[in-house]
């Protein structure tokens, strides 16, 4: 190109500079379209009217939910699903509860940096989306966590007696979700998001079965190849602490290796006011963080699990 061109485009320059700026502020490694989430203004605040969507043929459930792990030790990020999902034996949970087991507080501490991050996924009809209008009306698959799930544990199970059950995935007597995003002390909040009176989701039975119809399958996210055996991660886990570790014998200092990055995206776990397994000692303590804290995980999990694969 010569000056002359350079000179003429240079109109267009700033654009495409500011393009090429957001690629690298906003990493993606190919976006799923399938999945749908609120666009925020400057400030992180957001708004959006979602209806949580009835089980597919074939399946029992509305929702699943995934745990995983994301930390960073000495030999790079660990990034993985843990095998608890799916009911089994996970390396991370049991070098985990070995820290747990030796009572020094700053192995708990790196016990709860590195604890289980629960993710749940549902289909999700979107009624108002004002940032991005021709969502509306379409299905998409909505990956939250464990604030947004209170609130529908709390719609079908109401704290106090003046209040009635609802079932916030029925077509007919469930309930819109009002989705309020707001940033507070740096972090994403979902205090204010809550559900609307009961109303049927459409007057038709023939629209609601179209929707339906167009629903994804959540089970394909419990298939076993979207996770690694025992095996890999044990050596995954191994290559990040750096070595081999008895992780009943190891004393934090040992185990950390100097000035270690440990953050990772605080993401609470466990189901509330559902029947469940026992959590495991790796779950035990909390993150303050993790209250206010809830599905912004995912990408950028997925930007680091990208950075581990090419280590």
């Amino acid at each position: 190109m010569s000056f002359a061109d350079m000179k003429k485009k240079r109109g267009s320059s700033l654009s495409h500079l500011s393009e090429e700026l957001n690629k690298i502020n906003n990493p993606g490694f190919g976006v799923d379209e399938r999945f749908w989430k609120a666009d925020l203004d400057k400030a992180g605040n957001g708004y959006a009217v979602i209806r949580f969507l009835p089980p597919i043929e074939g399946e029992d459930l509305p929702w699943v939910r995934v745990f995983n792990h994301g930390f960073q030790g000495p030999g790079g990020w660990y990034i993985e699903n843990s095998l608890t999902t799916l009911g089994k034996k996970d390396p991370v949970s049991e070098y985990n509860s070995g820290l747990w087991a030796t009572g020094v507080e700053a192995n708990k501490d790196i016990v709860r940096k590195q604890k289980r991050r629960l993710t749940y996924y549902a289909n999700i009809m979107v009624v108002e989306d004002s940032k991005r209008p021709e969502n509306e009306g379409k299905v998409f698959l909505f990956k939250f966590g464990k604030k947004i799930f209170d609130k529908v544990n709390d719609q079908m199970n109401p704290q106090f007696e003046d209040e009635s059950p609802v079932n916030p995935f029925d077509f007919w007597e469930g309930a819109n979700f009002k989705l309020k995003i707001r940033k507070v002390e740096g972090f994403t909040n979902y205090d204010k998001a809550e559900f609307a009176g009961p109303t049927p989701m459409s007057e038709n039975d023939e629209d609601m079965e179209k929707v339906w119809k167009q629903q994804y399958s959540l089970q394909d996210f419990l298939k076993p190849d979207n996770f690694k055996s025992y095996e890999e991660l044990s050596s995954r886990l191994n290559k990040v602490l750096g070595k081999g570790i008895d992780p009943s014998m190891q004393r934090a200092e040992d185990t950390v290796i100097g000035p270690v990055d440990h953050t990772s995206v605080p993401f609470d776990g466990g189901v509330p006011n559902r029947p469940a397994p026992q959590p495991t000692v790796m779950d035990q303590g909390s993150s303050a963080q993790s209250d206010n804290m809830d599905s912004g995980e995912g990408d950028t999990l997925s930007y680091f699990a990208k950075l581990a694969e090419e280590e």
